[in-house]
């Protein structure tokens, strides 16, 4: 079965846009322009991206909100379904699902995502979520694990599963510790007979041994460009020295590009620290272990300007040349693509497009589309 995809182009840095699907996108603010997370603007949004040749579109699933006055993200797209849409109406992109190994059985999952290669030719990708979330499991009823390992493993098996469907010609029988089947097929298989591109999103050390073992992407939170320059080097190593094979990382921003400086750090300032819904922000961290009395005030602030301004990923805020430059360096640092969001996805992505996507091309840190 072939491994290769149009999401590996040597020498080229990738970008696409994440979290379109959800109310809110990433910024955590109650401004009136907020990114309404409807089909019609996902619609228009998806083949403004794939015109632009933007390489892919990354959804969160989000299957409760995070409450405040804006219940940020509360409204959101199931991933499966509009990933589905999205790849009958576009044409060059690739489009990703994400999907928790523990909501779907991974027959019906394998047979969903070998369905979506068919209808997009090919440019159907997947991300796996191994779970951290608690609520949204309480939600289905469903035990997360308290054990990092744990997950991972009960991942591993499902995706092994997974690929062991889209493989075999004949039915099949598997018998583990989470999953029994027997006589299971999966036809039609793959478009092409081609494997889809497949991430994980993880900073842990069992999060990032699953990726080195299992994806062909890493998406990783970057706080410096330095740390994040040992963790593509460490990430790679595992993966090489673990399991023969290669993986490339990618990392995700939050955008506010405007024609000056000052105009993009005063909107930023506006959205994120005047207008932030304080309350998701708070609920958000906490869910994610960041408690305010484990930080110094200063360090808390910081923090909370950050996840209000784009869930707490690395910020590019600041006019066209300021913007390119950061990419630069991130593409410096090892990194091989990155997610984009904005407070207003329609609104704000044709002036990166105009103004942003050409200066990378002339820098050569990407190819012309």
């Amino acid at each position: 079965m072939i491994s290769s995809h149009s999401m590996i182009r040597p020498g080229h840095f990738k970008l696409g846009l994440f979290s379109p699907n959800c109310s809110g996108g990433m910024a955590i603010t109650s401004v009136d322009e907020r990114w309404q997370a409807t089909w019609e603007n996902n619609l228009e949004l998806g083949i403004l991206a794939d015109n632009l040749g933007l390489e892919f579109l990354l959804p969160i699933a989000r299957w409760a909100g995070y409450g405040g006055k804006t219940d940020f993200q509360g409204d959101s797209l199931e991933t499966i379904t509009w990933a589905t849409g999205l790849l009958s109406k576009t044409n060059r992109i690739n489009i990703f699902a994400t999907a928790h190994s523990a909501f779907f059985h991974p027959l019906v999952a394998a047979k969903q995502f070998a369905t979506m290669t068919q209808i997009g030719k090919g440019r159907f990708g997947l991300n796996v979520v191994c779970g951290w979330n608690k609520p949204e499991y309480d939600m289905f009823g469903i035990q997360l694990s308290d054990s990092h390992d744990e997950r991972y493993e009960y991942g591993k098996s499902w995706f092994s599963l997974i690929k062991k469907a889209w493989e075999e010609k004949v039915p099949f029988s598997w018998d583990d510790k989470y999953f029994k089947v027997q006589d299971a097929v999966c036809s039609p298989g793959l478009y092409g007979d081609t494997l889809p591109p497949v991430m994980s999103a993880g900073s842990s050390p069992q999060g990032q041994k699953f990726a080195a073992e299992n994806c062909d992407f890493l998406f990783t939170v970057l706080l410096d460009l330095e740390s994040g320059k040992q963790i593509v080097k460490n990430v790679k190593d595992i993966a090489q020295c673990l399991y023969n094979r290669s993986i490339d990382l990618f990392t995700t921003t939050y955008v506010v590009c405007r024609p000056t400086m000052k105009e993009a750090r005063d909107y930023h300032h506006y959205y994120a620290s005047e207008n932030a819904d304080s309350e998701a922000v708070d609920r958000l961290m906490s869910l994610m272990g960041m408690h305010a009395h484990s930080f110094p005030r200063d360090q808390i602030d910081s923090l909370k300007l950050h996840f209000a301004g784009g869930h707490g990923v690395y910020p590019l805020v600041g006019d066209p040349d300021f913007i390119c430059g950061e990419i630069e360096k991130i593409a410096a640092s090892g990194f091989s693509g990155a997610s984009l969001a904005f407070v207003d996805y329609l609104a704000e992505l044709p002036f990166f497009g105009d103004e942003v996507l050409p200066r990378l091309v002339a820098k050569g840190i990407r190819l012309k589309t």
